[in-house]
């Protein structure tokens, strides 16, 4: 391989219909796409392959490495271990292929993915000269606030966006108007009488919505996830969590 390995992190929202007109344009310039195989039955990989072959990109498969998913004491150490991996994994395709090179991301790069920093410890190693770019994707928090008809904070206030497992931390510090991401099957202990804003799959055919007090809609909610997942073989939720407000 001569010269440097063009990257272009590409943000394609919930897939097709959600790529804009700039993303698919960088796509159709691209050589190939890589993307992880975390199963052998990968239905988000498959919805990649499908954005792949909509616009004439082959999509190279990379086996996902190995990752601790339990809770360990020492969660940052365990991700940084996983990037380590992928970056390995992924420079090694790299190397093999040179040319262009498009990763998908899931909504939009800047938010709970971690495609930006395993590509910017690509280019620091320096063992594949790298240049690269990102274009934006419409994420997870604008579509749940467009399909509930919505603004994401109330007139002057802000909007705190966190993960599920820190969803308490973020109570106890007093945070009232939270968007959650990355979320297992939802709980919200404590919340009861807090309403929420809550969506699965958004923008796809099988996505599912409920809206109301946490007390009275937390089982429509499980029941609502659990049809997503059902209808896709996977479940991608976020949901707006807000103190006093009625949905």
């Amino acid at each position: 391989m001569s010269g440097a390995v063009r990257v272009r992190i590409l943000g394609i929202g919930m897939g097709p219909r959600h790529l804009t007109a700039e993303v698919v344009e960088a796509l159709r310039g691209c050589d190939y796409a890589v993307a992880a195989r975390k199963a052998d039955d990968d239905g988000l990989l498959e919805a990649r392959r499908v954005v792949c072959q909509a616009h004439g990109v082959e999509l190279v498969e990379v086996p996902d490495p190995e990752r601790d998913r339990r809770d360990p004491k020492d969660y940052p150490g365990a991700v940084a271990a996983w990037h380590e991996a992928r970056v390995a994994a992924y420079e090694r395709v790299l190397a093999a292929r040179g040319g262009t090179a498009a990763f998908l991301v899931w909504g939009d790069p800047s938010l709970y993915d971690s495609t930006v920093r395993i590509v910017e410890r690509i280019a620091a190693r320096g063992v594949v000269p790298v240049e690269w770019d990102v274009l934006p994707g419409v994420s997870a928090p604008q579509l749940l606030a467009a399909r509930h008809r919505m603004v994401l904070h109330e007139v002057g206030r802000p909007v705190h966006v966190t993960t599920a497992r820190r969803l308490a931390a973020a109570v106890a510090e007093g945070q009232d108007n939270i968007v959650v991401m990355l979320g297992a099957e939802p709980r919200f202990e404590g919340l009861a009488d807090w309403s929420v804003w809550w969506g699965a799959n958004l923008g796809t055919d099988g996505e599912e919505l409920v809206a109301g007090r946490v007390g009275e809609v937390l089982p429509d909610i499980l029941r609502a996830r659990e049809r997503a997942r059902r209808a896709a073989g996977w479940v991608m939720d976020v949901c707006l969590l807000r103190k006093g407000a009625v949905a």
